[in-house]
């Protein structure tokens, strides 16, 4: 009788980041490693910093909770240990270098600034910056610095949370990528510290210092103040929002007898109810919409009177007015913003909406332009679902900021990768969703092998079937060479080749 004997375990060249090499490639070609230095963001020995925030963004990628699960999958990923070498990344070294306070919103600065400059990222005229507000939930701890006690719309109870204000850039390509964030502080006393919108006006006031395009910025109900307007024009902003039940309308009438202009005070719902059979009218799927001429709205303005004192006045404005139907965020019933406990309620009549802007001479540019607000939405969601969002249980509040800073980094190249991939795309139903691309090529199985060719060593990764289709980004991205996946300095008389049908 033969004898069985006990099963060997041999060490698998196996990986699960199939992608790491394309996210390398992009990370390169914005230069992420020259702006986390040019920030101060390194260590004077042991591992480079950019080398190990390149790892964070690989573990956001992999959906990695902790600095303990992305130690240990560099530890026994076989690709990412090609990639890393020399170096051995522990978790003591991940977790003293995150709570360290570096300048992470000096590094955000950078990266959006060093986005306008490829033609493929950089903002031009027209395009949208969407503000919305968010929070990452910390149930691990409370009455923290940094904490807030929130009310969840989702989960309908109160939670321990950063609020973060957040900027999301979407360009008329169809490209889409998050800007800068700003974390609100709940005051203690009401009317105290900062406000959501003056952290707006922080982030916007950034933006201009690398952006001089005519933008649009839309936003949701909440951030609807007249203050807000008036900075967004002043600063070369377009806006546009959705109006509430109380906001106050005039429409502009001329006196038959006298010829005098005169001011009638409307409602929002009063102008829904106008133009709701002609909008009913118009087709029965899809986003409709009727834009009403001669709105205006009072706004504030500071002047000087006769006794040389500045007074503040009100004086009517013309905004574009313009009732929508069906539009994508009603077709979800709750949303991952952040609202208040006692906020108005939109103005709406049947399901129509009004959509308010400045720009009243393009009307139909307000709605595509409010269209888009909820890209930003599901920006929250996936960044939640697939990039370890609320995943940061760290006490240190240094280490959130970088863990935000590195986690719209990733979706930044997340973003320029699902850009190109459907960039060939002639409908709606073709193309990859961002969790299709996550998880069937940065997030694959692979096997890494090493063989000698004439003399020549070669790594070949043999990855899964699924990843076929995505031939099109591994054709644009795939490194050339193995050099160019290592982070030392190489010597020069060693040639490893990295052939692109990996």
């Amino acid at each position: 009788m033969s004898a069985l004997q006990k099963p060997k375990f041999k060490p698998l060249n196996h990986s699960e980041c199939a992608g790491a090499p394309i996210l390398k490639r992009l990370w390169d070609r914005f230069d992420f490693s020259l702006l986390l230095t040019q920030s101060g963001i390194m260590k004077r020995n042991g591992t480079p910093s950019w080398l190990i925030c390149f790892l964070y963004v690989v573990g956001l990628v992999s959906n990695c909770p902790s600095v303990v699960q992305m130690a240990q999958l560099a530890d026994k990923d076989a690709l990412l240990k090609a990639m890393f070498q020399p170096w051995k990344l522990a978790q003591y070294t991940l977790s003293r270098f995150f709570t360290k306070g570096f300048a992470w919103t000096t590094f955000g600065k950078k990266r959006v600034a060093r986005l306008q400059q490829d033609p493929l990222t950089a903002l031009a005229n027209g395009d949208v910056v969407n503000l919305d507000d968010t929070h990452s939930a910390h149930p691990f701890a409370k009455k923290l610095p940094f904490l807030s006690w929130l009310y969840d719309h989702s989960t309908k109870v109160y939670v321990w949370a950063t609020n973060l204000v957040v900027l999301q850039a979407v360009l008329k390509s169809g490209l889409e990528y998050p800007l800068f964030y700003r974390i609100w502080h709940k005051p203690e006393t009401k009317g105290e510290g900062l406000t959501k919108i003056d952290l707006a006006k922080q982030m916007l006031l950034m933006l201009r210092e690398s952006v001089s395009s005519r933008l649009w910025v839309a936003m949701d109900r909440w951030y609807l103040c007249k203050h807000f307007f008036s900075f967004l024009e002043e600063n070369n902003f377009d806006w546009v929002t959705k109006a509430k039940r109380n906001t106050a309308l005039f429409r502009k009438v001329i006196e038959p007898g006298t010829r005098r202009e005169r001011y009638v005070p409307l409602t929002p719902v009063m102008l829904i109810r106008e133009v709701f059979k002609q909008l009913a009218r118009q087709a029965t799927s899809g986003l409709s919409s009727i834009s009403i001429p001669g709105i205006y709205m009072k706004r504030p303005y500071t002047t000087v009177n006769r006794k040389g004192k500045q007074v503040t006045k009100q004086r009517y404005v013309q905004v574009a007015a313009v009732v929508a139907m069906r539009l994508k965020e009603d077709e979800f019933t709750e949303s991952d913003s952040i609202q208040a406990e006692q906020e108005e309620d939109p103005a709406t009549y049947k399901g129509a909406y009004l959509l308010i802007s400045n720009r009243y001479d393009v009307p139909k540019d307000v709605v595509k332009t409010y269209a888009k607000r909820w890209r930003i939405e599901v920006f929250f969601r996936a960044a939640k679902q697939e990039l370890a969002f609320e995943k940061c249980h760290s006490e240190s509040e240094a280490h959130h900021h970088a863990h935000f800073e590195l986690l719209f980094a990733a979706e930044t190249l997340l973003a320029v990768a699902l850009f190109e991939l459907n960039k060939e795309k002639t409908s709606d139903d073709e193309g990859y969703t961002h969790g299709e691309m996550v998880r069937g090529l940065f997030h694959t199985r692979c096997q890494v092998r090493v063989n000698n060719h004439k003399g020549i060593q070669r790594i070949s990764i043999d990855c899964d079937t699924q990843v076929q289709q995505f031939a099109r980004l591994i054709e644009l991205f795939w490194p050339e060479h193995y050099l160019m996946l290592l982070w030392a300095t190489p010597k020069p008389d060693i040639y490893q080749g990295l052939p692109r049908t990996a």
